[in-house]
């Protein structure tokens, strides 16, 4: 695609990218790529403006979870914010003919590994919660993989493995404050404070349930429900998620929902 040349990126097996994936077809057919070869729309390579020629990398889909392990032999992409460019084969297993462009995450891996379709990587919930900087449009990270199975941010709270219900906070009353014995009327108690994931806003209770039922079936324990409201006379449904005694356990539930294409925002709630 481009013969745009830069030093090579110095890479480790533990390496993640995050950022925007697109893809070049036919009208490069035949081109010299930036290694000298012939650009080849039914083989599985990709572009990238730094790393070394011949780096293989498992890219995965934060929209589907699909996964596909292609060959940097190109550079580029140079536009949009975007990381990576795939050939028109391989971005066939992440969707990108109908999308465009998707948020992917990238691994190094071996160079024996075979090219092609693959299963996403056991630690995707990880690896997307290893982001150093989540709200950067693009970024260049290591996750430890002897904390592969842990989420960092929420290391000794909320195991990847383990089903969202396991870090619910459980709803406890509140007690009642201590009535001073020289006060005849008791103090004002503040109502403590829980965190919830919302899941969107629909119009119908069946839209609502469509996504509520994508999320149990992502995993069967996670407290999920739906509240019906009435907004300026018109019903809205929400799909409300868990309930968390600390924002980052929300929050990192709301980033694995992301993997999934499932957007939401953390709640502050008084428990009642």
């Amino acid at each position: 695609m481009c013969k745009h040349v830069q030093e090579p990126h110095a890479i480790s097996t533990n390496m993640v990218l995050r950022g925007r994936a697109s893809w070049y077809g036919k009208y490069f057919q035949g081109m010299e790529t930036g290694n000298g070869e012939r650009y080849n729309r039914f083989a599985y390579t990709c572009a990238h403006k730094t790393l070394p020629f011949n780096t293989r990398l498992r890219v995965t889909s934060v929209l589907t979870g699909h996964s596909v392990v292609v060959r940097v032999n190109d550079r580029g992409p140079f536009r949009h914010r975007r990381i990576i460019d795939l050939s028109e084969k391989a971005s066939r297993e992440l969707n990108l003919q109908e999308l465009g462009a998707t948020t992917i995450v990238a691994e190094v891996v071996d160079s024996e590994t075979p090219l092609g379709p693959t299963t996403a990587p056991d630690n995707l919930l990880a690896l997307c919660l290893g982001d150093p900087h989540p709200h950067a449009p693009f970024t260049t990270y290591t996750v430890d993989p002897a904390a592969a199975d842990v989420a960092p941010m929420v290391a000794a709270a909320v195991p990847v493995a383990a089903p969202l219900a396991a870090v619910a906070v459980p709803v406890v009353a509140p007690v009642a404050a201590a009535m001073p014995l020289a006060t005849p009327t008791p103090a004002l108690a503040v109502a403590p404070a829980a965190f919830e994931v919302q899941v969107g806003e629909f119009a119908t209770t069946a839209d609502a349930q469509s996504v509520l039922t994508k999320i149990q079936s992502l995993d069967p324990n996670v407290h999920v429900e739906l509240a019906n409201d009435l907004l300026d006379g018109r019903q809205r449904s929400r799909v409300l998620v868990g309930t968390f005694g600390e924002r980052p356990q929300a929050e990192a539930v709301r980033r694995w929902l992301l993997v999934w294409g499932i957007g939401g925002q953390v709640r502050e709630v008084a428990l009642r």
